[in-house]
């Protein structure tokens, strides 16, 4: 069940030597691939880090951080700018059966093409879209029984953060300067089983009806 996954995903940082299954990692991603997008336009790339020199650099890139440098794996999810272009948010329109005229008033149109406003305007819609992606991984991750952290402490466009391993993680990944590295996904099966109290606001706290 969806809300048993919810209620017992935690962050695991610490993970044992247990090898993630190819079938397994497959599944996870391919739950971060059928996550919902806006005008279905899909604005990520998953990008599957196994090598520990690549997961050094990436734990070097984020201060250090231990559960980037000894998972399993790392996703790294990026951001891609490059799909809300003409010609590839044109394509998923024709994909849809969209005719001529609606298609070219949508690629027109701020409301549904950020990116006529600006590259900052179109990082923010890719963001928002990214975190289902991510939290479609993390939930996928957990009903397997592998632990997951998202790390998004780290040098890179958004923590503006002045850090040498932020165009050398670009560099050793293939980005260009339309993606942007805004998580990373670290997986790995728990070392050792950690109880979680989960620390939330009320329920009346965040939910209001009709207005705040």
């Amino acid at each position: 069940m969806v809300m048993n996954a919810i209620l017992n995903r935690k962050s695991v940082r610490k993970y044992s030597d247990r090898v993630i299954s190819d079938a397994d990692l497959h599944k996870i991603l391919d739950a971060g691939r059928l996550a919902p997008s806006w005008v279905n336009v899909q604005p990520w790339k998953f990008i599957v880090v196994k090598s520990q020199q690549t997961k050094d650099l990436l734990s070097e890139a984020a201060g250090s951080q231990q559960q980037v440098k000894n998972a399993q794996v790392v996703i790294c999810c990026v951001a891609d700018l490059e799909a809300w272009s003409k010609v590839n948010f044109g394509k998923v329109l024709d994909q849809r059966g969209v005719d001529e005229q609606t298609k070219n008033a949508m690629l027109n149109s701020s409301l549904y093409n950020p990116a006529i406003l600006g590259d900052y305007e179109a990082l923010l819609r890719s963001v928002e879209q990214l975190t289902y992606a991510v939290a479609y991984m993390t939930l996928e991750a957990q009903e397997l029984g592998i632990g997951a952290c998202i790390v998004g402490a780290f040098a890179n466009e958004l923590t503006k953060k002045d850090n040498s391993f932020a165009q050398k993680v670009k560099d050793i990944l293939g980005l260009n300067e339309q993606h942007v590295l805004v998580d990373f996904l670290t997986l790995g099966y728990e070392a050792n089983t950690v109880q979680v109290n989960k620390l939330r606001k009320n329920f009346d706290d965040v939910v209001f009806f009709e207005s705040l």
